[in-house]
């Protein structure tokens, strides 16, 4: 299995910045995709940012400009840099990560989640 810990969130002004880590640990070959989603409350989760292994880089349209999305495969991490914050980013932030398994079996996986909580 594979095990998500995400980091980094809290309260933050509008404006203000965060950043959020997500480390990858448990039995896999390699790491596909890393990802970043949002779930607002009353709000189906939506995404905000991924990062293959290689190829483009994706963000959702209300982000763009203002976060971004970088991994470290050495470290099986990915961050998330949140710049010019605003009270709409408010939600509780979760990894996402496709791997490949020693067994070649594809598998998706994602963290506990993190709360971002951004003030007007």
């Amino acid at each position: 299995q594979v095990q998500l810990v995400e980091s980094g969130g809290g309260l933050v002004q509008a404006g203000g910045s965060l950043r959020l880590s997500c480390v990858a640990s448990g039995n896999f070959y390699s790491i596909n995709i890393m990802g970043w989603y949002r779930q607002a409350p009353g709000k189906q989760r939506e995404l905000v940012a991924t990062i293959p292994n290689g190829g483009k880089i994706n963000y959702a349209d209300s982000v763009k400009g203002r976060f971004t999305i970088s991994r470290d495969n050495a470290k099986n991490t990915v961050y998330l840099q949140m710049n010019s914050l605003k009270p709409e980013d408010t939600a509780i932030y979760y990894c996402n990560t496709e791997v490949i398994h020693r067994d070649f079996r594809f598998g998706d996986y994602w963290g506990q989640g993190t709360q971002v909580t951004v003030s007007s």
